[in-house]
């Protein structure tokens, strides 16, 4: 997967994370040049993981914590539904004092990952970015 990338020009870097097998942070992908994450996790052998996190602005933030537990849990489905739409795994993460919402794709078929199916990913898992930041935008 390194040659791949740097065969097709993408600036990476190796991030230490002990849940995977190996952690590689794409600094700038798709069209718009979000940060994207490649990794495999050491509980799921064989499985390739791409990812990208949409971090909430500031007041989106504030108002997320402001939420009671039924507001919130509201909010999130509406969230999932979204990324459901996209075809997305998504995740609510809190990290580095902010609010995330990780949009995922999972390649786990030897037969799907190779060169080509890794970059429609990557491809794919930054329009989701995208898409799901001009979601918040336009609904929260």
């Amino acid at each position: 997967m390194e040659r791949w990338l740097i065969h097709d020009s993408h600036s990476f870097e190796f991030v230490k994370n002990p849940e995977n097998s190996f952690h590689v942070l794409v600094k700038h992908a798709g069209e718009a040049g979000v940060p994207v994450e490649i990794f495999e996790p050491k509980k799921q052998p064989g499985i390739l993981v791409i990812g990208s996190k949409v971090v909430m602005k500031n007041n989106q933030i504030s108002r997320y914590l402001g939420f009671n537990p039924e507001e919130k849990e509201k909010f999130e489905k509406k969230v999932g539904d979204y990324c459901y739409s996209l075809q997305a795994i998504h995740k609510m993460i809190e990290e580095d004092g902010k609010q995330k919402i990780g949009v995922y794709a999972v390649l786990d078929s030897k037969v799907d990952i190779n060169q080509q199916t890794l970059f429609e990913a990557v491809d794919k898992v930054a329009e989701m970015h995208e898409k799901t930041a001009r979601f918040l935008l336009k609904t929260f």
